[in-house]
């Protein structure tokens, strides 16, 4: 079989069993093992199956991402998250669009905590949406801000699926994990930016509000007893791998040790909400790992098939540049992100892209920023994007999605000015890693 075909065929099957409603890790098992039965050799090919399963769940290196999504859903189940939220609001003053500068505020905090986008715009949008409301926020300025902020879980650290991307595509997880740290804080940034000079230009889309007099004491004990301890946790996971004293693995465990620590300090603990945690970390953990048990094989069918190399070689006829490979690695993950979800995306195109990049000259950490980056966009865009359907699920009834799409896209032209950026100054993202070395 021609390559061309078996490509269409295994790419357009994965296609058409998401469309049909299966389970991506279910879709991958299918097709995996469809082609590993027809390229490697029917019984021996599902026996290869097997083995590099075994293989890659016994590599030591996954371990940081239960122990990440541990760390967030403690601080989530525990309501701890909730009483930064509300500290952070008593220090911002004075300041054109304040819930909507909160909110950002909060998600970046939280977001530097939990790893899950889902988890952090759930929490923001419950907590922070009816309030902005109620005070006569526009749509636009109330909900944005919160999927947007949500959002950044994926490019911050900690971050189970920055993990996943090292994993997959062979990338340095500490380099990467640190990689997130600069965009993520300039997006913030920007964000802030945008509501202040929105909120200046039309008052009314963030009516200022009459805020209760307090002492700076009353203002600033809440920060000071539930913002800052949090921000320690942050210091312990990334201060670890800057400094050296850690790897991945070593500081996901003092992390999570960490958010057991404060919420024990906290007396936010009880054995309910430890299992609560528990469960939905084993919930995540085991769809994430039961991908990564059978990438190794979509990847070698591929290999076996003649696709890869095929298309590399098609590729590289054309003489494009490296610039060019790029910008077309960030087309299509820009539109498989408005379709389909964040790890089929990984699984679609990790087994082409890799080598491409490698053929290519790309920077690995490059390439893994821009995979979380535009996996992020891919949070946010219509028609499929996850925090869209998290934030119908939290904002009234009365708003429709066509209101949701709308408070989106600022957010969204600002995330991909800030991946211009990064493929215009690739030192954004390879800065703070390169202390690593």
């Amino acid at each position: 079989m021609d390559w061309p075909l078996f490509l269409a065929l295994m790419m357009g099957g994965l296609g058409a069993l998401l469309l049909m409603g299966l389970p991506v890790a279910f879709a991958f098992l299918t097709v995996t093992l469809i082609g590993a039965w027809e390229v490697l050799g029917g019984e021996r090919g599902a026996m290869q199956l097997a083995r590099n399963a075994a293989d890659s769940l016994s590599n030591f290196q996954l371990a940081p991402i239960p122990l990440f999504i541990l760390m967030g859903e403690i601080l989530f189940q525990t309501g701890i998250a909730h009483r930064a939220i509300d500290a952070v609001e008593r220090v911002v003053t004075r300041i054109p669009g304040r819930l909507s500068v909160v909110t950002v505020f909060g998600g970046t905090i939280f977001a530097a905590l939990s790893g899950s986008t889902i988890a952090n715009t759930a929490m923001l949008g419950s907590t922070l949406l009816p309030t902005m409301l109620k005070k006569g926020y526009s749509p636009g300025m109330a909900m944005g801000p919160i999927m947007a902020s949500g959002a950044i879980a994926m490019l911050i650290p900690p971050s189970a699926l920055a993990v996943l991307v090292g994993s997959l595509a062979g990338i340095s997880i500490a380099g990467l994990l640190v990689a997130g740290v600069l965009p993520a804080l300039i997006l913030s940034a920007a964000f802030v930016g945008w509501i202040v000079l929105r909120a200046l230009i039309t008052p009314s889309v963030a009516p200022t509000e009459p805020l209760p007099e307090m002492s700076a004491a009353e203002r600033w004990r809440p920060f000071l007893v539930y913002v800052v301890p949090l921000s320690a946790l942050f210091a312990v996971v990334i201060g670890s791998l800057l400094l050296g004293f850690a790897t991945p693995t070593e500081s996901a465990a003092l992390g999570s040790v960490a958010a057991l620590a404060v919420g024990a300090a906290y007396r936010a603990l009880t054995w309910e909400r430890i299992g609560r945690a528990l469960i939905e970390t084993t919930k995540l953990s085991v769809m994430i790992l039961f991908i990564i048990a059978l990438s190794q094989t979509f990847a070698q069918v591929l290999s076996f098939s003649g696709a890869t190399g095929g298309l590399i070689r098609l590729i590289e006829g054309y003489e494009l540049t490296t610039l060019q490979v790029l910008l077309g690695m960030i087309l299509l993950l820009l539109l498989l992100g408005c379709f389909i979800d964040q790890v089929s995306m990984l699984m679609v195109t990790v087994p082409i892209f890799v080598p491409l990049s490698q053929a290519a000259g790309i920077d690995p950490l490059i390439l893994g920023v821009i995979y979380l980056l535009t996996m992020e966009i891919g949070l946010l865009t219509p028609p499929f994007g996850l925090l869209l359907f998290v934030m119908r699920g939290v904002a009234p009834p009365e708003i429709g999605m066509k209101t949701i799409y709308a408070a989106i896209l600022p957010f969204v032209a600002i995330k991909l000015a800030v991946l211009a950026a990064i493929v215009w100054q690739p030192a954004i993202a390879t800065w703070l890693p390169s202390l690593l070395r």
